[in-house]
C-alpha cells in the first residue's frame, strides 16, 4: 500500500468524502484483516509512517507476570507475554508496558489481499452510507425534489433524489394524486433511517404542513428571507389548509405578500396541492384574539380561554350568533379542525341566542342594548 495518503485523496475525491475521514476507514479495514488473518483475539493498531508515508500494521503485546493465567489460556497467551521474556528483549521493561511488533500484510499472501480488499470496500461503502445518512437527516423538514423511478403494487412512490432513492409511502401522498415513472416531484424529508437489514431508508411525504411551508417560501420571497415568519400550519390534505403568519417588518403585511396580487402566489401554492385551499391569518399572540381569526369566515361573538392546572391554554370556549355556526364548524367539520390544530386547543361552539342562569335553566337572551354590549364585549 504504497502513497496511502494519494490513495486515500483519490477515493475521498472520487467518493465526496474528506480525506481524513478516508484515512480512518482505512486503517480499520487494514485493523479488521490482521485479525483475520494474524489472529482475531491479538490487540492491531494502524499508524501512517511519516516517512515512507505508507500504512503500518503493529501488533500491541502487554507485559504480565510469569504465573498470570493469561498465558496458559490459548486465546488470550497471543496478546501476552511473561516480564522474563520481554527482558530478553528490553532490560527496562516493567509489569503492564506494552511492546509492540511490526507486521506486513503482504506477507500473508493472497488470502490477506482479498481480505483487505472486501474490508476496504465495506468500510468506504459503510462511510459514504453515514455521509449521506447525515447530509438528508439534516434535511428532515426540508424540501427535496425528484424523478419517479417505480411505483409498487401498495401505490408506494420511489424517486430517485440526487444520490439516494427516497418513498413516498401512499399515506403520505394527497388523495387523488397519482404518479407515474418519470415524473417529476417535490416532497419534504420526513423521515431517515438506517438499519443493518435494510440499509438506509429515507420517508418523504406531502401531507405534513412542512410541505406546505416550503412550497411558501418556495413562492413568496417575503418569507424565504425572512420579512414573513410562518408561526403555525395546519392541514387536512388535499382539502383545506391554515397558516398563521408574522410580519418582522411594519412595511410588510404577512397575508398580502402570502396572497400575492390577485392571490398568484397563494394560487400556484395550491395547484400544487391539488386544489387545497389555504386560509391566511395574521398571527397574534393574544389567545383570544388568535382564535377568534382562526374561525374565520365565522364573525365571533366572544372567546373565553380555560386554562389546565399547568396554567397552559386547554380549551377556548366560543360565543356566536346561531346563524354563524355552520360557518364556525366548516364542511365534515374541517374549519374547526382546523382552527383547533393551528390554536393547539379543543374548541367549544355556545350559540349567543340564549344563556345559562345560575340554575342551569336556559332562557332567551334579550334583544336590544344588552346584545349589542355582548357583542363588543
Amino acid at each position: 500500500m504504497e502513497k496511502i495518503l494519494d490513495i486515500a485523496e483519490a477515493i475521498g475525491h472520487e467518493k465526496g468524502l474528506q480525506p481524513e475521514k478516508v484515512m480512518e476507514a482505512l486503517k480499520v479495514a487494514f485493523v479488521q484483516t490482521a485479525k483475520r488473518v494474524i489472529g482475531h483475539n491479538l490487540a492491531f493498531e494502524a499508524y501512517v509512517d511519516e516517512d515512507t508515508k505508507n500504512l503500518k500494521i503493529v501488533q500491541t503485546i502487554t507485559v504480565v507476570a510469569d504465573d498470570d493465567a493469561k498465558l496458559e489460556d490459548e486465546e488470550l497467551a497471543p496478546a501476552y507475554i511473561s516480564i522474563t521474556e520481554a527482558r530478553e528483549y528490553d532490560d527496562q521493561v516493567e509489569l503492564g508496558d506494552q511492546l509492540q511488533i511490526d507486521h506486513d500484510l503482504e506477507d500473508y499472501g493472497r488470502t490477506a489481499a482479498s481480505g483487505l480488499h472486501r474490508e476496504i470496500e465495506y468500510h468506504i461503502q459503510r462511510l459514504v452510507e453515514d455521509e449521506i445518512f447525515n447530509k438528508y437527516k439534516s434535511k428532515i423538514g426540508t424540501l427535496v425534489s425528484g424523478r419517479v423511478t417505480r411505483v409498487d403494487s401498495k401505490n408506494n412512490t420511489y424517486i430517485e433524489v440526487d444520490e439516494i432513492r427516497a418513498v413516498l409511502p401512499m399515506k403520505s401522498r394527497i388523495k387523488g394524486e397519482i404518479f407515474e415513472v418519470g415524473d417529476h416531484i417535490k416532497a419534504v424529508v420526513r423521515r431517515v433511517n438506517m438499519d443493518k437489514e435494510n440499509g438506509m431508508q429515507i420517508e418523504l411525504s406531502r401531507t405534513s404542513p412542512k410541505f406546505l411551508e416550503a412550497l411558501l417560501a418556495l413562492e413568496v420571497p417575503e418569507i424565504a428571507e425572512g420579512s414573513v415568519i410562518i408561526e403555525k400550519a395546519a392541514r387536512i390534505p388535499g382539502e383545506r389548509a391554515k397558516i398563521a403568519l408574522l410580519s418582522t417588518h411594519p412595511q410588510v403585511d404577512a397575508v398580502g405578500a402570502t396572497v400575492g396580487v390577485k392571490g398568484v402566489r397563494i394560487n400556484a401554492v395550491s395547484e400544487e396541492l391539488i386544489g387545497e385551499n389555504i386560509d391566511c391569518i395574521e398571527y397574534t399572540n393574544i389567545p383570544e384574539l388568535f382564535v377568534s381569526r382562526t374561525m374565520s369566515p365565522a364573525i365571533i361573538s366572544h372567546v373565553e380561554i380555560v386554562k389546565n392546572e399547568e396554567g397552559e391554554n386547554e380549551k377556548a370556549i366560543i360565543t356566536l350568533p346561531a346563524d354563524q355556526k355552520s360557518k364556525a364548524i366548516g364542511k365534515s367539520g374541517i374549519n374547526i379542525r382546523l382552527a383547533s390544530m393551528l390554536t393547539g386547543m379543543q374548541i367549544e361552539l355556545v350559540e349567543n341566542d340564549s344563556v345559562t342562569n345560575e340554575d342551569g335553566e336556559i332562557q332567551e337572551k334579550k334583544d336590544g342594548v344588552d346584545a349589542l354590549e355582548a357583542l363588543f364585549n
